[in-house]
């Protein structure tokens, strides 16, 4: 039986370079994906066999699509998707933020994860596959005036909107959205946080639970 292949975007750090190994040693094969190609590079240097460097932008859907291709191109298929590229806001809320920023994050946080999306079906659907999407906590709750957390709430919504039309060919969509990360997203280390790992091992949970069983959304919360 072939190995599985799984593309990640925002593969180079934080919660994606921590699904990536989680994967790759779960027994599947990693597609990186990301604009940090040196990153990419040295993680699959560490990770070895099974894993492919695909330097692109997610915001440009050709560079998603060209990705596929040859992860497609080189393991035979693809198995899933983890739309994980995204980013957040030097200035919050709406009064005082910065319509620059909010072009560039939706950008990323909304089309990067539609193009994921779009890019990846084709190859998904002949392996009844598997498509995964970072959301978070701040798509669950209302925070004053937050533009980060509307981003994450279509997560939410597509996502399970996606789930739905996926079901016509067996295809399975899951939301994995945790609170706060001790990622290079915050300026300062939140050690007491959740961590990377966290995030990564909720993927894999997703992704390796029964074909009868989509796991629609994995909520997680630090302790503390």
């Amino acid at each position: 039986m072939a190995k599985k292949t799984l593309f990640i975007t925002g593969a180079s750090s934080g919660i994606g370079a921590a699904t990536a190994r989680a994967a790759h040693k779960a027994g599947w094969n990693i597609g990186l994906f990301s604009r940090s190609e040196d990153k990419l590079n040295a993680l699959a240097n560490e990770l070895g066999d099974g894993a492919l460097v695909l330097p692109g932008d997610a915001t440009k859907f050709k560079d998603q699509v060209a990705a596929l291709q040859h992860l497609r191109d080189s393991f035979g298929q693809v198995d899933a998707a983890y739309a994980n590229a995204g980013t957040g806001l030097d200035t919050p809320g709406t009064e005082k933020g910065d319509p620059a920023e909010w072009h560039d994050m939706i950008h990323i946080n909304i089309m990067g994860l539609l193009y994921t999306a779009k890019a990846a079906i084709p190859h998904l659907k002949p392996q009844k596959g598997h498509i995964v999407m970072t959301g978070s906590a701040a798509g669950r709750v209302h925070i004053p005036g937050s533009i980060y957390g509307a981003s994450k709430w279509f997560v939410h919504g597509y996502g399970g909107n996606l789930a739905e039309e996926m079901k016509d060919w067996g295809g399975r969509c899951t939301v994995v959205a945790p609170g706060m990360v001790n990622t290079a997203f915050f300026d300062e280390a939140k050690p007491d946080k959740l961590q990377p790992e966290d995030v990564a091992e909720a993927v894999v949970f997703a992704l390796n639970a029964d074909p009868r069983n989509t796991v629609r959304e994995v909520f997680l919360t630090p302790t503390g």
